[in-house]
């Protein structure tokens, strides 16, 4: 005799019952008919419920994602895209995942994108870009709705496959000329120039400049080396000591330690070190307290990054400040309006940065 599963569902077979699983239907897996049929309602609104939640009620987003869950529905995403040609996913890519300082920018646009309906899914690109021909390569094979790098697609090859694949790119974190197709970020190298007269303009004249040997850390290093040259040319006094630091990529707290006890050990003369990140600069402070050397009165430490620490540190750390969530979500809306057929308001969008001054500079 036929019976019925707890969904309400007829099947020919009795039901048999596993230990912290679902029952299933012996003719195949769920459908979204079923999950239409126990939500009570359509199934273009469930559908629509599932797929593109924001044309549909939070009611019946809420009735119909507990109706998918109550008997175990998964789409079939690969089926979905083939009708659609769409995959309602979204790449991004970042130099590394570990202490990243991008976390609060991917949060933001994780959000942003979910809330319209698409899943993030996250790649490790490096701080060389040593990987990114091939991870593009293995991207744009699986075809997602869209694609954001933190950085710029330096690959000529890369460039091309992804110009030729049509798929929506956002660069993020630098300024370029020439982007891609769109672009949110800011000018690594006037940051560089606005350590270098921030520190200036408060009598500083000896300095280590602690960085990495990436892109941005070199274009700041650049931007920092420029400006000094300026100021002291047109105040008519000697060209400053400017001594270099590099450190592997994410930057770490010990690696701060090590280069004041480095720069001590040395004997350099230095009464400012302008840090790649906050943790460096944290590092820096530890050791400066360490050794007794005060700060900031013989040694002023400027971050970048302004992290949840900075202005918990002793004293409270002067640095960068980026508008990280910003470029978040000026990529969403960038790649949701672009997947949608859109325009986006502007292609590139610059978000700027600021120093915020607290009393280590």
């Amino acid at each position: 005799m036929p019976v019925k599963d707890s969904a309400g569902f007829r099947r020919n077979d009795p039901p048999i019952e596993k230990q912290g699983t679902s029952r299933r239907r012996a003719s195949g897996g769920v459908t979204l008919n079923d999950v239409a049929r126990v939500a009570g309602v359509s199934t273009i609104t469930a559908s629509r419920a599932l797929n593109n939640p924001t044309i549909v009620s939070d009611t019946t987003v809420e009735k119909v994602r507990a109706a998918a869950s109550q008997i175990g529905y998964v789409p079939n995403l690969l089926a979905g895209s083939l009708k659609s040609n769409r995959s309602r996913l979204v790449v991004v890519l970042v130099p590394t995942i570990a202490g990243s300082p991008f976390l609060r920018a991917i949060q933001a646009l994780t959000d942003a994108l979910a809330r319209a309906g698409y899943q993030v899914m996250m790649g490790q690109i490096g701080y060389d870009n040593s990987h990114e021909e091939a991870l593009l390569d293995a991207i744009i094979g699986r075809r997602p709705d869209g694609i954001v790098v933190t950085g710029l697609i330096t690959s000529e090859a890369a460039r091309r496959k992804l110009m030729m694949a049509g798929i929506p790119v956002v660069e993020t974190w630098q300024m370029s000329a020439e982007p891609l197709d769109m672009l949110v970020g800011f000018s690594h190298y006037k940051v560089g120039e606005a350590m270098a007269a921030y520190l200036w303009e408060r009598g500083h004249r000896h300095y280590l400049v602690a960085t990495g040997r990436d892109v941005r850390g070199q274009q700041r290093l650049q931007g920092f080396r420029d400006k000094l040259a300026a100021v002291a040319g047109n105040e008519g006094q000697a060209a400053s000591s400017i001594h270099e630091s590099y450190v592997s990529l994410p930057s770490t707290v010990a690696a701060g330690r090590q280069v004041l006890s480095d720069a001590l050990e040395q004997g350099l003369h230095v009464d400012a070190i302008c840090c790649c990140s906050d943790a460096l600069a944290v590092g820096v402070l530890y050791e400066a307290q360490a050794r007794g050397i005060a700060v900031p009165d013989e040694l002023a430490v400027l971050g970048y990054g302004d992290t949840e620490i900075a202005p918990h540190t002793v004293p409270a750390m002067s640095t960068v400040r980026v508008d990280d969530i910003g470029i978040g979500l000026h990529a969403a809306r960038m790649l949701i309006a672009r997947v949608e057929g859109h325009a986006p308001e502007q292609m590139v969008v610059d978000v700027g940065f600021s120093i915020q001054q607290r009393h280590s500079a």
